[in-house]
């Protein structure tokens, strides 16, 4: 496990030490709150990390929107929340904002690690402003994920090793970032596909990447060329490279 510029790197770590590793008889505990708007998602890091006997997580709530996520955080109180960035009613910033008071209780924080498709500097920059310890994508693997749970119940700060340079960049500099009107006025499920469109994905890749249908690919692609004013994805994808998205 790597230890640059005071951000742990979370992936390809495999370190199996007890309690952090997934070690059979784990002593260490950690109860955790799943927040994503796909339930087969949710329901595979269940099963990936949920076997509190092997692992020491307890999964002890779930959901699927903001105002859920809410409830049941408010409600069960885990130490530490896995925080999908895009959700229906306002993605993950508005969770944290409306969870900023649990997570500065001097006595029992909950904290926040953000697990998320996108690796774009400005989705994890965003969740990280908003109070989250961390951010992996979901690339990473079982055993790494819990390691990251519990380092971040632990307090430290946990990232996918490229996505630590986005936010060294972002605080070390004291310019705000430029508004961009135009992706302003895309949502963050469209701005998910320009991407995955910008670097070549099929509809069915994206699909299965984003875990929708195909016809709501085609339908979020639309709208982005709707929107932009575009009329292909080749003019999409020439967009978004310079803007440097890709």
């Amino acid at each position: 496990m790597s230890d640059a510029t005071g951000a742990t790197g979370a992936e390809g770590t495999g370190s199996g030490t007890a309690g952090t590793g997934g070690t059979p008889g784990a002593e260490r505990r950690v109860r955790v709150v799943l927040v994503d708007d796909h339930r087969m998602f949710r329901t595979g890091v269940r099963a990936e990390i949920g076997e509190t006997e092997r692992t020491g997580v307890e999964v002890v709530g779930e959901a699927a929107d903001v105002d859920q996520a809410v409830e049941v955080i408010t409600a069960t109180r885990p130490e530490v929340v896995l925080l999908d960035v895009h959700l229906p009613g306002g993605g993950g910033v508005e969770v944290l904002r409306r969870c900023a008071g649990l997570a500065a209780d001097p006595e029992r924080p909950v904290r926040f690690l953000a697990l998320s498709v996108s690796d774009a500097a400005e989705d994890v920059i965003g969740v990280i402003r908003g109070g989250a310890r961390g951010y992996v994508t979901k690339t990473i693997t079982g055993n790494d994920l819990v390691d990251s749970v519990f380092r971040v119940q632990d307090g430290d700060a946990v990232f996918s090793p490229r996505l630590a340079g986005f936010v060294l960049d972002a605080f070390a500099s004291t310019d705000a970032p430029p508004v961009d009107e135009d992706m302003d006025r895309l949502t963050q499920r469209e701005r998910e596909v320009l991407r995955l469109i910008a670097r070549g994905y099929a509809y069915k890749e994206i699909a299965k990447q984003l875990f929708i249908s195909v016809k709501t690919v085609e339908s979020h692609v639309s709208a982005v060329l709707r929107k932009l004013q575009l009329s292909n994805r080749h003019e999409l994808t020439r967009w978004a490279t310079a803007r440097r998205l890709v």
